[in-house]
């Protein structure tokens, strides 16, 4: 009897193309830097490796050619992530650099919250606070046994006690200068559940039991790329993940995909697609160079293909997943 093989998985390009779409580049909306890759967490779903012994981190020259290029072209939401970017050690120089080039600059601090009460980084509530700038606060859960598998012992409480500091400060209140967003990942190879309905439950859990409050919950899928596709393959769930998130494929998420309005830039000032090929190294090229920001006109790349893998049917799966959360 002949083997059975399995059904090879359909690349994401082709499934573009049976649905007849083209996925390319809209107005470029958000610029997002991503700081370096040192942190002080080393969570197991974190698609960048960061951790405490990363070395990766963007220099103050780096960051005074972005801020030069900023000056030009003052695109309205800059998402700040990392590792912890408030590692960085000229974060508070480049946010004021902003804020200073476009004050209405809409400015995004992707936090693990625990850097709030780190040991030397004291003033990053206050800051933030003086500043104003919005706050996406990853919390993979509102059990503290949940959230302590995935991203250390002990960062629970201190989770706890940094959303209760910025509750304090103003944030999460409703208040449309101080926004606390809180984000969602699954705890292993499964898909976010509905995010309205999980962010009820966040609400409902937080305030009861810590008399805590935020904005929003945002429910972003686990791409298979860097520290998440190795878990997988130490657990023999990578192929069967991939079967998910391929048969699990929505095109109506394609039109709201990040990757669309967003220039992706890392430590060094190379720009990407987004932040997940960055971690692959899907550079943006040009005569076979990959390009860094302050070569890039933000108007010239509207209407260029973005490049694709495997790795996309992470953002495409189900209701979708993206920065901002859900798409569809």
């Amino acid at each position: 009897m002949p083997a059975i093989l399995p059904k090879p998985r359909s690349s994401f390009a082709q499934t573009l193309e049976n649905e007849g779409i083209s996925l390319r580049r809209a107005e470029i909306e958000t610029l997002q830097l991503n700081l370096g890759k040192l942190c002080n967490l080393t969570c197991s779903h974190c698609h960048v490796n960061a951790g405490p012994k990363r070395k990766e981190i963007m220099t103050g020259e780096t960051m005074a050619k972005i801020l030069a290029w900023y000056e030009e072209h003052p695109i309205p939401i800059v998402d700040l992530t990392g590792g912890a970017p408030e590692m960085m050690p000229h974060f508070r120089d480049l946010v004021d650099g902003l804020k200073d080039r476009n004050p209405a600059a809409r400015i995004i601090d992707r936090c693990n919250l625990v850097i709030l009460n780190e040991p030397g980084y004291e003033w990053v509530g206050p800051y933030l606070e003086r500043r104003e700038i919005e706050v996406v606060a990853s919390m993979p859960c509102y059990s503290a046994e949940n959230v302590n598998a995935q991203r250390g012992d002990g960062v629970f409480d201190r989770s706890i006690s940094a959303l209760k500091e910025l509750n304090v400060r103003g944030f999460g209140q409703g208040d449309p200068k101080r926004p606390l967003h809180l984000v969602y990942n699954p705890g292993g190879a499964w898909l976010p559940p509905d995010q309205a309905a999980l962010e009820e439950d966040y609400k409902r859990e937080l305030k009861t039991h810590f008399d805590i409050t935020f904005d929003r919950l945002f429910a972003l899928a686990n791409l298979p790329v860097s520290r998440f596709a190795s878990y997988l393959r130490r657990n023999g769930e990578f192929e069967e993940y991939m079967e998910l998130l391929v048969s699990s494929f929505n095109s109506a998420t394609v039109e709201g995909l990040m990757c669309r309005t967003t220039l992706s830039v890392d430590w060094q000032g190379f720009v990407y697609d987004c932040d997940f090929n960055q971690m692959l190294g899907m550079n943006l090229r040009a005569d076979d160079r990959p390009l860094v920001l302050w070569d890039v006109d933000p108007t010239s790349v509207v209407g260029k293909p973005i490049q694709v893998g495997e790795h996309c049917f992470g953002c495409t799966a189900g209701c979708g997943s993206s920065c901002g959360g859900s798409l569809a």
